[in-house]
C-alpha cells in the first residue's frame, strides 16, 4: 500500500509554543553553535529553530493512520525554511500544519508538511516546509539525471564541524525528535542504516551555522531563507565541511548555494540555498 494521495490538503490541529530563552539556547548548542545572539546577547532563535515548535505538526502527519507512512522506512528528505521575522523568548507562536503534497519518486515515496507559524501579534515569523522520504517504495523508474554542468563555482566560504559521539542524543533533547533510528544502534539496523544516525535537521543546522557566521557577519537575523535536500546518513564522529558560493544577487539579498561534505569528500546535503540579506 502507498501513501493516501487523496490526503493532500489535510489540515492538521493548530499547535501553540512558548519560546523561551533556555529553549533557544539548548537548540544552538545541541548543534555546536556558540554564537552571543542564541546565548546572551539580543537573543533570537537560530535559523534552523523554528523546526522545534514545527515538530509536533510533522508528527500529526507521519502518524497520521489515513496516509500510511512506514516510519521504520521514513527518513527526511528535504527542509525549507522561510523566515520573515525573528522569533524571540517570550514568543506565543501558532502552527497551523497542512499536508501539502504526495509523490511516488524512483526509489520511494515522499510526503510534504507545509507549517507556517505567527507570532502572538498575528505575524507571520516563519514558513517550514519539510518531506519525508518513505525508503524503497516508488515506482522503481529511473530519472534523466542531471543537466551535465559539472563546473566547480568559486568557494567564497567554508566552514567544518565535527559530530560529536553524544550529538544525537543532545539534539534529540533540544528538539523533541527522539526517532530511536538516531538514538538506539539496533533499531537503527533494524531500518537499513549502517548505524545511529545524525539528525538531518541537526546537520542542517551545523550548515546554517556556516551561513550566519562567514555570509552574515554573525547575524542569524539576516537569513531570509535556507534549504536543504539530504542525501546521504551522517555517522556521529565524522567531521562535515560545508562549502557556499554565490548564485545570485536580487536588491539587497544576496542568494548563495552550498554542499555539505563527509571526511570522504560525499555530499550528505545537496542542493543546499540561502538567502541573506
Amino acid at each position: 500500500m502507498g501513501l493516501n494521495k487523496e490526503l493532500i490538503g489535510k489540515k492538521y490541529d493548530s499547535k501553540t509554543y512558548e519560546v523561551t530563552a533556555e529553549a533557544i539556547e539548548k537548540y544552538a548548542r545541541a548543534t555546536n553553535d556558540e554564537n552571543s545572539r542564541y546565548i546572551s546577547e539580543n537573543v533570537v532563535s537560530t535559523p534552523v529553530f523554528p523546526v522545534v515548535p514545527a515538530f509536533d505538526s510533522f508528527m500529526s502527519a507521519s502518524m497520521d493512520p489515513e496516509l500510511g507512512a512506514d516510519l521504520m522506512r521514513l527518513v527526511h528528505g528535504s527542509e525549507e525554511h522561510v523566515l520573515h521575522k525573528a522569533i524571540r523568548p517570550g514568543d506565543t507562536l501558532q502552527i497551523d500544519p497542512v499536508l501539502e503534497s504526495v509523490e511516488t519518486k524512483e526509489t520511494g515515496e515522499t510526503f510534504t508538511v507545509a507549517a507556517p507559524i505567527k507570532n502572538q501579534d498575528g505575524e507571520l515569523v516563519a514558513e517550514v516546509r519539510g518531506t519525508m522520504f518513505i525508503r524503497g517504495s516508488g515506482s522503481g523508474a529511473r530519472s534523466a539525471g542531471g543537466s551535465g554542468d559539472d563546473s566547480a563555482p568559486e568557494v567564497l566560504y567554508e566552514e567544518t564541524t565535527k559530530v560529536d559521539d553524544d550529538q544525537t542524543h543532545r539534539y534529540a533533547e533540544a528538539s523533541g525528535d527522539h526517532n530511536p533510528i538516531h538514538l538506539d544502534e539496533n533499531v537503527a539496523k533494524m531500518a537499513g542504516l549502517p548505524g545511529i544516525i545524525n539528525h538531518g535537521m541537526c546537520t542542517m543546522a551545523i550548515a546554517a551555522k556556516g551561513a550566519v557566521n562567514g555570509l552574515a557577519a554573525g547575524d542569524p537575523e539576516r537569513i531570509k531563507k535556507v534549504s536543504v535536500r539530504f542525501s546521504k546518513p551522517v555517522i556521529p564522529g565524522q567531521e562535515l565541511t560545508t562549502k557556499f558560493w554565490k548564485t545570485s544577487e536580487s536588491g539587497d539579498v544576496t542568494t548563495y548555494g552550498f554542499e555539505t561534505y563527509n571526511p570522504t569528500g560525499q555530499a550528505v546535503i545537496k542542493g543546499g540555498v540561502v538567502e541573506v540579506a
